[in-house]
Formats: C-alpha cells, sequence, structure tokens
C-alpha cells in the first residue's frame, strides 16, 4: 500500500479509539470503525451517533479491511490476537496493521503471523502511558519489519511514534515491563490504603510514604490510581494477564504478575456491580476505599 495513507480503519471505538478518531478524522479522506458494542442496541446508538457527528463511518470489521490502507487495532488486550485473525480474512494485500494492544511478545508475533500471512504488514505499538492527556501524541515505541515505513506517515499526522526494533517483541516486552510495575504500584496502593483506612492509621502511614518518597503528593496519586481502576479495572486487568503472560514467555513463573490481575480484577467487578456510582470525578481515595467490602 503506498503512502501517504487516507483511508484509514479504527478496530475499537472505546475511549482510546474515539480519541483517535477525533483526531485524525480531519486529515483523512476517510475513516471508518468497527466494534462488537455496535451490535449491542443498548449502546450501538451513542456510538454511532458520536461516529456521525465527527464525519466518521461506523460498520463491520469486513467493510473496514476491504477499504482501508491502515487498519489500527485498539480494543483490549484480551481480544489482541482474535481480531487480528478476523481481520486476516479481509485484509487487502499490502495494507498496513498497526496493533496498539497491551499484549505479550508472543502475543503480537502469532498476530503478526496472521496478518503477514494475508499479504499484510504488521506493526506492533507499545504505548507507554494513558492516552487521554496527551490523546495522539501519546509516546509510543514501533516494532516489526515495516515499522520504520510506518512511522514518517504516523508523524505527519501528529503522533509521537518511535521505532524501536525491527524484531516483533521488543516493543511489546518494553511496554509490558513497565505495566509490571504501574498497574502494579495501583494495586499496591488500592490494598494499603484500604487496609490503613479500615485501621485508622493512614493519617500515620502516608506521611511515613510522604517521608520516603516527597515528590510524590500520596494522597493525589492514591486518588487518581483508585479512580483509574475504577474506570478501568477491566481493561487493566486484561492487560495484566497479558503481562503474566510475558513474564511466562521469559521463563519466569508471574508469582507477582498474575496477583495484580486478580486485584484489578476484583475491582473491575466491584464497579461493574455498582460500588462506586455516583463517586464524584474529584472524589478523594478515602471515598472510594470506604465503598470497598470486607472479605
Amino acid at each position: 500500500m503506498s503512502l501517504p495513507i487516507t483511508r484509514l480503519g479504527l478496530v475499537g471505538y472505546g475511549e482510546v479509539g474515539r480519541i483517535f478518531a477525533a483526531a485524525l478524522r480531519p486529515q483523512l479522506a476517510q475513516l471508518c470503525v468497527a466494534d462488537l458494542k455496535l451490535d449491542d442496541p443498548a449502546q450501538e446508538p451513542a456510538l454511532r451517533q458520536h461516529a456521525q457527528a465527527l464525519g466518521v463511518e461506523a460498520g463491520s470489521l469486513q467493510t473496514l479491511c476491504e477499504q482501508a490502507e491502515l487498519i489500527v487495532s485498539a480494543v483490549t488486550a484480551s481480544s489482541t490476537l482474535a481480531v487480528a485473525e478476523q481481520a486476516a480474512a479481509h485484509i487487502r494485500p499490502g495494507c498496513f496493521f498497526l496493533d496498539l494492544n497491551s499484549a505479550s511478545p508472543g502475543t503480537k508475533q502469532q498476530a503478526a503471523r496472521c496478518i503477514e500471512a494475508a499479504g499484510g504488514h504488521y506493526v506492533e505499538a507499545g504505548v507507554m502511558t494513558s492516552v487521554p492527556p496527551y490523546g495522539i501524541r501519546v509516546p509510543m515505541l514501533l516494532g516489526g519489519a515495516r515499522a520504520a515505513e510506518l512511522a514518517p506517515q504516523l508523524k505527519a499526522w501528529g503522533m509521537d511514534a518511535t521505532v524501536v526494533s525491527e524484531q516483533l517483541g521488543v516493543a511489546s516486552a518494553i511496554k509490558m515491563c513497565r505495566s509490571i510495575m504501574i498497574k502494579g504500584l495501583e494495586a499496591l496502593v488500592i490494598e494499603s490504603y484500604a487496609t490503613a483506612r479500615r485501621y485508622g492509621v493512614e493519617d500515620h502511614v502516608l506521611p511515613t510514604l510522604a517521608e520516603t518518597f516527597p515528590s510524590i503528593d500520596w494522597h493525589k496519586q492514591g486518588a487518581y490510581f483508585f479512580s483509574r481502576v475504577v474506570q478501568h479495572g477491566q481493561r487493566r486487568a486484561d492487560e495484566m494477564r497479558e503481562a503474566a503472560r510475558t513474564v511466562q514467555e521469559a521463563g519466569f513463573e508471574p508469582l507477582m504478575t498474575s496477583p495484580i490481575a486478580d486485584k484489578q480484577q476484583w475491582v473491575a467487578d466491584l464497579a461493574a456491580a455498582g460500588v462506586f456510582a455516583q463517586l464524584a470525578k474529584d472524589a478523594r481515595w478515602q471515598d472510594y476505599a470506604d465503598r470497598l467490602p470486607k472479605g
């Protein structure tokens, strides 16, 4: 597929997909999106309304693949391979496939084999921090044989894309190792703060953290961690299962990483059950902790 790219297909129209669509649509002749939620009567109207307001076409994955010169996969980590397999059935020869998902090197390599066997060009991306504060300027590491070919197009659209290796899996390994630390900190903070709150000792614990790590506002950071896990715990749990797979692929037992996934899943399940309903956007960490059930 020749560059520059003017027709883009975006698989996944969640938080990241909508941010990318809003930023990229004015720079493209055509932008199509596909999402399983478009088949859900409860969610489909709002998604179509959002897409129509941007001038984005919302349809099937097959239609998207048949038209796009670049397909961007921005789904949950657990759907990474399934989307690549489905896209491979319809992808146009020479089409680029940019995989933004937080998956292990092995999962990305499996996805690449599907796309490349169908004549596509697979490029992995490791998205290195939360997307909303940065939008399409979020730091992104690229890998794969065609990464250097695609990078200038992404930069022309305003993306912060850096090629780190021609070898697939390197960018994902960097991303996953970072995720173990960041999502692990989230899980530790939730468990530590909630326990301190239950014992009534948080006013003693947090000052000791501030003494050891004075550059961190531990109250503010705690509130942010709680809010992000409550909002995106399911996505984080899926990502940490892929991180555990990354640890296993390296030859280690994920003795820390798997429990992090369990903690993220626990909070995600509570959120889905409405435990944190109606909490304000600027809620304190204590407000979240006080809603956590015993047991």
